[in-house]
C-alpha cells in the first residue's frame, strides 16, 4: 500500500519532472480511447463475418466503459493541477478553448456529411449539439445527435462549470469525507438500476449513461481521490497491482457477471489504476504508460475520440458496407485501417486545430498565473503536495504540458 506525500527525502532530476506532469495519465487515457474504439468496431457492424465479429465483440464488451474512465480521470487531474488563486474566468476559458475548436470541426463536417447522404436535419438537435448541451435532453435523436460522442463533451462542460465552484468545499472537507465519496460512488451507482425504475421506460437508458447530474458522480470520484492524494491521504497498490485487479475484474466482468454491476466495479477498478499511475511517476517508479509513444497516443486520444465514430459511419456509408458489414478478412483488416485513419486524422487535429487554438483561445502562460481552478488553500503544498502540472486526462477526455501548462482532456 502507498501514500503520495512528497514531504520526504528529495527526489531525482526525471522524478521532478514525472511528479510535475504525471505523463502516465496521459498515456492511460489512450488506452480509454482505445477501449471506446474498440466498443464501437464491435457494435457498428465493420466485421459481417460472425466469427471474427464475435470475437471483437467479446474483448471489447466493456469497452463503452472507457468513457467512465474519462471522466474519473477529468476529475482526477483537474484538481491536482488547480492552484491557489486561479480565477474561475481562466478555468472556465481554458477549458472551453480545449474542447470547443475540436468539437465545432467535427460538428461542421458531421453536418456536411448529413446534406451529401440527404439525411433529415432536425435544427433544434443541431443546435444543442453545437452549443454542448444535448446531454440534458431525453429525447431521442438529440442526446445522440450530429457527431454522437459529443455527449460526453456536454457532460464534460457541466462538470467544468461546477468543479470553481465546488473546489473550495472539497479543499475544506475532512478526509473521512473524501473517501465516503470514493467508497460511495460505486454504490451509488449500483443503486441506479433499481433507481431507474422511477424514470419512464422510453429515458432509462438516457438517464443511467447520458444524464450529466448521474454522469457527475464519476468525475466527483476522481475530484476526491486526488485531493486524499494531494493530502497524503490516499492509501491504495501500486502500479503492476493495481492494473492486475483492473485485468482481473475487466474479464470476471465481461465472463461472469451481471450488467448491472459492470460500472460499479470498473469504477472502482478505474480510480486504482489511476491514482496507482499518478503515484508511480510521483515517485519515479517505473511506469510503462509513459513511454514516448504512449504519452504521444494520449496527446491525440481526444481528437482520436472525437473523428472516430465519424470516420467509421461515413466510409462505410459511401462504399455501400453500413450495416452489413466487409466479408472475410476485409472486416478484420478494415478494422485496422480504420484505427491507422482515425489516428493519423486525429493527429492533424491535433497539431493544426487543437493545439493552435489553445494557444490563441486561452489566456497568456506565465509560472505566475499558471493555473486551472481555485483553491482554499492558502500556500501550495498545504495538503502535504505541492501544486502539480499534470499532462494527465479529462474524455474530454485539456492540454498537452507544453499547451496547457498543466490539465489534458480526454473524451
Amino acid at each position: 500500500m502507498t501514500s503520495t506525500s512528497l514531504a520526504a527525502s528529495a527526489t531525482t532530476s526525471r522524478e521532478r519532472t514525472d511528479a510535475d506532469r504525471l505523463p502516465s495519465l496521459t498515456g492511460l487515457r489512450w488506452i480509454a480511447a482505445l477501449l471506446v474504439f474498440g466498443f464501437h468496431a464491435g457494435t457498428m457492424r465493420i466485421i459481417a463475418d460472425p466469427g471474427p465479429q464475435a470475437v471483437v465483440g467479446e474483448i471489447f464488451t466493456l469497452g463503452l466503459s472507457g468513457v467512465q474512465f474519462f471522466f474519473i480521470l477529468s476529475g482526477f487531474v483537474l484538481v491536482w493541477s488547480a492552484r491557489p488563486g486561479a480565477s474561475r474566468r481562466r478555468f472556465w476559458r481554458r477549458r472551453f478553448a480545449k474542447i470547443y475548436p475540436n468539437h465545432l470541426v467535427l460538428w461542421a463536417l458531421a453536418m456536411l456529411a448529413m446534406l451529401w447522404f440527404a439525411d433529415p436535419i432536425d435544427p433544434v438537435a443541431a443546435l444543442e449539439n453545437l452549443l454542448l448541451v444535448q446531454a440534458w435532453d431525453p429525447r431521442p435523436g438529440h442526446f445522440y445527435s450530429i457527431n454522437n460522442v459529443s455527449w460526453s463533451l456536454s457532460c464534460e462542460l457541466f462538470f467544468y462549470l461546477c468543479l470553481p465552484l465546488v473546489l473550495p468545499t472539497v479543499r475544506r472537507a475532512r478526509p473521512w469525507l473524501l473517501w465516503a465519496v470514493v467508497v460511495a460512488v460505486p454504490l451509488l451507482i449500483l443503486a441506479l438500476w433499481p433507481g431507474q425504475a422511477l424514470v419512464p421506460e422510453s429515458d432509462r437508458w438516457w438517464f443511467t449513461q447520458v444524464f450529466p447530474l448521474v454522469r457527475s458522480l464519476e468525475f466527483w470520484m476522481g475530484v476526491a481521490a486526488a485531493e486524499l492524494m494531494l493530502r497524503g491521504r490516499w492509501r491504495g497498490p501500486r502500479l503492476p497491482m493495481a492494473s492486475l485487479i483492473f485485468v482481473l475484474t475487466w474479464v470476471a466482468a465481461s465472463q461472469w457477471i451481471r450488467a448491472e454491476l459492470w460500472a460499479a466495479l470498473l469504477s472502482a477498478a478505474y480510480v486504482l489504476v489511476i491514482a496507482a499511475a499518478a503515484d508511480a511517476d510521483v515517485h519515479g517508479r517505473r511506469s510503462p504508460l509513459r513511454s514516448r509513444t504512449m504519452v504521444w497516443l494520449g496527446e491525440v486520444s481526444f481528437a482520436f475520440y472525437l473523428v472516430h465514430v465519424f470516420v467509421i459511419m461515413t466510409i462505410l456509408r459511401l462504399t455501400g458496407d453500413w450495416g452489413t458489414g466487409l466479408p472475410g478478412w476485409w472486416g478484420p483488416l478494415s478494422v485496422i485501417g480504420f484505427l491507422l485513419l482515425t489516428l493519423g486524422l486525429a493527429a492533424l487535429l491535433h497539431r493544426y486545430v487543437e493545439q493552435p487554438m489553445m494557444r490563441r483561445l486561452a489566456s497568456p502562460r506565465s509560472g505566475r498565473r499558471s493555473g486551472a481552478a481555485p483553491s482554499a488553500s492558502a500556500e501550495p503544498g498545504a495538503h502535504g503536495l505541492p501544486r502539480q502540472r499534470v499532462s494527465g486526462g479529462d474524455p474530454d477526455p485539456a492540454t498537452s504540458a507544453e499547451s496547457h501548462r498543466g490539465v489534458t482532456h480526454a473524451p
